[in-house]
């Protein structure tokens, strides 16, 4: 368990009411079910009211039991199972509740991302990219996704962008090898964190690039290999990870970097545009107003 989280009960077990000291036994014992567990829920099976749990959560020092139940969420994320994910999910949240519970979810992913990640932080990887020669993109496993979409816009504000196809570290090495000073990679990865990614950093950052890792704590395989690590919340819904909280800060990235590139962005893209009438890539979709 947390030893964080163990050292806070430690610290306040004399102060324990007798139903804070049934709490506390259960999550160290059933931490991995307790995490996700509303107050209710755990005050039930404990046989205590949820305002005790509430209480049992302030007195060891958090803010409130969300807080608490989140220091668990995230100390276990990366030791489950895609169907212990599922699992706790099917257990926890009844079917009727999984629409609400899950856009809530991602409602809340959002607001702790734009408390926890660094405006120095981000605006320096905004500097950092908008200075380099050659931008250089991974992302595994579903960060795959996110890493495809950083690449596509990026490609319309450089002229040098290379998404590194994650299959094997040999792979990425030969891809990378010319990565140097002057040159920007941004790692993409949350858990369970892919090893080839923090290779790929520690790689890149060893022959001087500009590192730059998306990632969900200060703890993550890739931020000791990047000078600007980008925090993003990246919460479990079942077996799949939310990824709206990174995919909000990707956003905001790429709409920075190409403010700041601004006059090249736009005649790009009124090139583009060009092109696309020229050749009828897309359908255009007229507004047509029934007569009354």
């Amino acid at each position: 368990m947390n030893i964080q989280l163990t050292d806070r009960i430690k610290q306040n077990a004399r102060s324990f009411s007798k139903g804070q000291r049934l709490i506390a036994r259960y999550i160290e014992e059933h931490y991995d079910k307790v995490a996700f567990m509303t107050a209710s829920k755990l005050g039930a099976v404990v046989g205590v009211s949820e305002s005790t749990v509430v209480r049992f959560a302030t007195e060891i020092g958090y803010s409130g039991y969300p807080a608490l139940q989140q220091a668990m969420q995230e100390m276990i994320r990366n030791r489950l199972t895609s169907v212990q994910r599922l699992e706790i999910t099917s257990t926890n949240t009844p079917l009727e509740r999984l629409l609400d519970a899950s856009l809530e979810q991602d409602i809340d992913i959002i607001r702790r991302t734009k408390e926890t990640v660094s405006h120095e932080a981000f605006y320096s990887a905004a500097d950092a990219l908008v200075q380099a020669k050659r931008v250089y993109i991974i992302g595994a496993g579903s960060s795959l996704a996110l890493a495809t979409f950083l690449a596509h816009y990026m490609s319309l504000v450089f002229d040098a962008v290379q998404l590194i196809n994650a299959t094997s570290e040999a792979q990425i090495l030969q891809q990378i090898v010319h990565i140097g000073p002057g040159d920007a990679l941004i790692g993409i990865s949350f858990p369970r964190y892919s090893k080839k990614a923090a290779k790929a950093l520690r790689y890149a950052s060893d022959r001087g690039a500009s590192v730059i890792a998306i990632t969900d704590s200060t703890l993550s395989p890739l931020a000791s290999c990047a000078q600007q690590v980008l925090l993003a919340k990246s919460d479990m819904v079942s077996f799949v990870d939310s990824l709206v909280g990174p995919l909000a800060l990707i956003n905001a990235l790429i709409v920075t970097v190409a403010i700041k590139k601004k006059d090249e962005v736009a005649k790009t893209l009124c090139d583009l545009e060009n092109i696309w009438d020229e050749y009828g890539v897309y359908e255009k979709v007229e507004n047509k107003s029934d007569d009354l």
